[in-house]
């Protein structure tokens, strides 16, 4: 629960953002999406969805500050939440640095006491990465229809950092509608299934592409900029790594 004295009211409307001020600035959030799940028993107001916050119920919250991001947020509701009184931080994140500088903004304008021991272990554990490719991989993110990783995007620069090079990643579009046919006719080397947007798992997706290594990936490693980012060069390293093997027996 929130206590006297600290800091700002603060309200987030990105699972990464709100992960990463409850851990660096406890006490600040006064609300957060129903797609909040970490860190885990977070106890403050639920205002909605990324794509449909009420409102009405953020204003009643009285934040000082609404954390969003152009990506996750729709333009129309923080035109909403301006135009009611709101101060709207919004973040543009897509590559690790980006997300290491906005992280840094953010953190400060939420009034955290010090800089945070993930972050530090975030960008070291990043730096000191080792490339598990060079291989080309096809990273769908939703079926029915089919949707993949094009270019400019968060997940695309991480994977590039891991030796993994997205066959989409000169798409015009950032996440293109590709059907199956064509997804099967580039023969990747690799098949890189997230747990989120869209649930994948060993008897979802994979079938769809016999004979392709195919690593499934915990989602929040890939796709969230936050406390995740200091555990996630390892672990995808090692999933990558055991598709990449098993799939060469």
């Amino acid at each position: 629960m929130r206590t006297a004295g600290a800091g700002p009211r603060v309200v987030s409307l990105v699972p990464s953002l709100t992960e990463a001020v409850a851990v660096s600035a406890p006490g600040v959030l006064v609300g957060a999406t129903e797609w909040c799940t970490h860190p885990a028993g977070l106890d403050v107001a639920r205002i909605g969805g990324t794509k449909n916050p009420d409102v009405a119920a953020i204003t009643a919250l009285r934040p000082d500050l609404v954390l969003a991001n152009e990506e996750e947020n729709r333009a129309p509701d923080l035109a909403a939440l301006r135009a009611a009184g709101l101060d709207v931080l919004v973040t543009e994140i897509r590559t690790l640095d980006q997300g290491l500088r906005e992280l840094e903004r953010v953190l400060a304008a939420c009034g955290a006491p010090r800089r945070p021991r993930w972050l530090t272990e975030a960008e070291a554990a990043w730096e000191a990465v080792t490339p598990v490719g060079p291989v080309t991989a096809v990273v769908p993110i939703w079926r029915r229809p089919w949707m993949v990783l094009g270019s400019d995007t968060f997940a695309g620069d991480l994977l590039a950092r891991l030796g993994v090079r997205n066959a989409y990643e000169e798409h015009p579009e950032r996440y293109p509608r590709i059907p199956l046919d064509e997804l099967r006719a580039i023969a990747p080397d690799l098949l890189v299934l997230p747990d989120e947007p869209y649930r994948f798992t060993a008897n979802d997706g994979p079938e769809a592409f016999p004979g392709t290594a195919a690593a499934l990936v915990d989602g929040r490693l890939l796709t969230w900029y936050g406390p995740s980012l200091a555990e996630a060069p390892r672990a995808l390293s090692w999933e990558l790594t055991r598709a990449l093997r098993a799939a060469s027996r």
